[in-house]
């Protein structure tokens, strides 16, 4: 066989294996087949990552996951979460500690992947909890597949008796990414706040953390090109990055190379604590969903990313409506720096979800609220991201039979909505309820609860009709006379993904 026929060979072949992209993009081909709409299929691996809890030796701490039944998945899988392989407390200067730790794993040809899972699933649709108690328990990472990936939720609960950041701290684990914002942090002398870094990877990944305050970017010191090595977690300490005190600081986690998962750890010595998940992407719009009616102190911190200034209108939806915070109805925040207001007892006694829109023109901004229940001693902090829609079905998980609450918000129509409560940890049977959110109102509907209820369950929450909504979670317990309580938005669990379909289409070998 000679050179020019393996070449027309190879040519031929090298056609045939893009038909199918040449079918969908060649502009109506003679004879060529149109493109089918792209199907929904329930994605087929997941990958989450959870931070280290505390360093607290009074923690405890609860790890709850779970996967809703979805059409359409494989029927073998599993979800597994493991030891990011480093132990809570590291300081983030410790590398010889890590290398050293590195360099035994490799040499007995063994990662931290290959440990003993910390917990296992067992079915989909229903959840199942792992216990840890005090400060050493790590960072952890997890993959599910098969019939737990689409939807796999996984969450962190940890109560704190005593010292700073006392209460109740949660937040769910997320997938790793490139990019976080964080508005809310601060470096005040009575706040000790962490950016949690966890790489889930096979090679070390490399991130630059810059912070924003009320007149621009802060001063760091060694906040450029921090190494996080591979599956490992690395808390730093705010406080070290930069000598300036500020009450309102935004926290710009960026990786350079790799990926990593990222959370920020708020602690306050007189007002409890809980964890900052990270905002929306920087948009013209936000919605802050869920803010307890029992809050006495609510703060909005707004940043734009940039150099335009952005200009806002804050509306607070209500069970009755849209209405405007009296003294606060604009919010003015100039480009790259953190603006806050705080807005007092604003919910007087109602649920509401904060909805900022731009005034003008649009700019993106990122924004969060810290909200305090409680007086005196007794106070207790959440944070409220600003977050993604429900869409098609979001979940919350360790949830209990008395102490939970959901709000969920309807900002621009009317929307109709179904809330699942899964099988409990230990015993139960699903129950669902179906609820009509009115537009420019939040609801804190009736939750659901499993008849015969043992342990924990999950509550998943589905767009119906209408829409979109936006919804948080809120769970509650008393500990020591406070009333704790910490808070989780419920953005769309990216468990269907639009896969085209493509017809072979041979004409394009005669063009």
């Amino acid at each position: 066989m000679n050179r020019t026929t393996l070449s027309l060979i190879a040519g031929v072949g090298a056609l045939a294996a893009v038909t199918g992209f040449a079918a969908l993009t060649s502009p109506d081909a003679s004879g060529a087949s149109p493109a089918k709409a792209a199907a929904e299929l329930p994605v087929e691996r997941t990958s989450l990552v959870c931070p280290a809890p505390s360093s607290s030796d009074l923690a405890e701490t609860t790890y709850t996951s779970f996967t809703p039944v979805t059409k359409g998945t494989a029927g073998d899988g599993k979800a597994e979460l493991l030891s990011a392989g480093e132990e809570s407390g590291a300081a983030a200067g410790d590398k010889g500690a890590k290398d050293k730790k590195a360099g035994k794993d490799e040499k007995a040809g063994k990662t931290a992947a290959a440990d003993k899972p910390v917990l296992t699933a067992e079915e989909p649709g229903k959840p199942v909890t792992e216990d840890a108690s005090g400060a050493d328990s790590p960072a952890l990472v997890g993959t599910a597949d098969g019939k737990f990936a689409p939807g796999w939720t996984v969450q962190q609960t940890t109560q704190v008796a005593a010292g700073t950041g006392r209460g109740l701290q949660g937040v769910n684990c997320t997938a790793p990414d490139t990019e976080f914002w964080f508005p809310g942090a601060s470096t005040a002398p009575d706040r000790t706040d962490y950016v949690h870094l966890t790489n889930p990877d096979d090679s070390a990944a490399v991130v630059d953390i810059e912070l924003y305050g009320k007149d621009g970017a802060l001063e760091t010191t060694v906040g450029e090109g921090i190494t996080v090595q591979p599956h490992s977690g690395e808390p730093i300490l705010l406080s070290t990055l930069t000598s300036e005190k500020q009450d309102n600081v935004t926290v710009h986690v960026s990786v350079r190379s790799g990926r990593v998962g990222a959370s920020v750890q708020a602690l306050d010595d007189k007002l409890g604590g809980d964890w900052l998940a990270a905002s929306v992407d920087p948009t013209g719009s936000l919605v802050l969903p869920g803010i307890p009616k029992d809050a006495t102190a609510v703060r909005l911190v707004v940043f734009a990313p940039g150099e335009a200034d952005a200009d806002l209108k804050v509306r607070l939806a209500s069970p009755s409506g849209s209405i405007t915070p009296a003294g606060n109805e604009t919010l003015h925040v100039k480009g790259g720096m953190t603006s806050a207001v705080d807005l007092g007892d604003v919910m007087r006694g109602e649920p509401g979800s904060l909805v900022l829109t731009p005034s003008d023109h649009s700019v993106p901004v990122v924004a969060a609220v810290r909200v305090v229940r409680g007086k005196g001693a007794a106070q207790e902090t959440a944070f409220i991201p600003a977050g993604r829609a429900v869409g098609k079905r979001a979940t919350a998980v360790d949830n209990t039979g008395k102490g939970t609450r959901l709000s969920v918000t309807a900002p621009s129509a009317t929307a109709k909505i179904k809330v699942t409560a899964s099988a409990g940890s230990e015993g139960g049977s699903a129950v669902s309820k179906t609820y009509t959110v009115k537009s420019g109102t939040t609801q804190e509907v009736e939750v659901p609860v499993p008849s015969g209820l043992k342990g924990t369950y999950a509550l998943t929450v589905e767009t119906v009709s209408g829409g979109p909504v936006y919804a948080s979670r809120t769970l509650t317990s008393s500990l020591d006379g406070v009333s704790a309580f910490t808070v989780q938005t419920l953005p769309d669990d990216r468990g269907m993904v639009a896969v085209p379909e493509a017809d072979e289409d041979l004409s394009v070998l005669q063009k």
